[in-house]
């Protein structure tokens, strides 16, 4: 059975940090672009980073360059999201897709990732 499922959201103060994993099954993750995606209350569904096939590179969007970090262990087949210097606007439900599409996984859309994780909360208050 394919699968994802995330895990590591929590409660963090602002300027904490996070790690969120994603661990799949049934699939191998390399041979497969990996994207986190996070929904927050009233706002869109908004792509956070990703990493391409292949042992392609990793990609940021705006909001999390320089804080969020993206890694791949093909060994344990999971994707990690470090969460640095977290926001309380960083507060969201955090997703892991996949995507079969072979390009820089920064081109790749939202709709061509066809299996989701059921997402983890991280909130970020003090």
């Amino acid at each position: 059975q394919v699968q994802l499922v995330e895990s590591g959201g929590g409660l963090v103060q602002p300027g904490g940090s996070l790690r969120l994993s994603c661990a799949a099954s049934g699939f191998s993750l390399a041979n497969y672009a990996i994207g986190w995606f996070r929904k927050a209350p009233g706002k869109e569904l908004e792509a956070v980073s990703c990493i391409s096939s292949g042992g392609g590179g990793a990609n940021y969007y705006h909001p999390v360059q320089g804080r969020f970090s993206i890694s791949r262990d093909v060994a344990k087949n999971a994707v990690y999201l470090q969460m640095n210097s977290l926001k309380p606007e960083d507060t969201a439900v955090y997703s892991c897709a996949r995507s079969s599409r072979v390009e820089n996984c920064l081109f790749i859309p939202e709709y061509a990732y066809n299996t989701w994780g059921q997402g983890t909360q991280v909130t970020v208050s003090s």
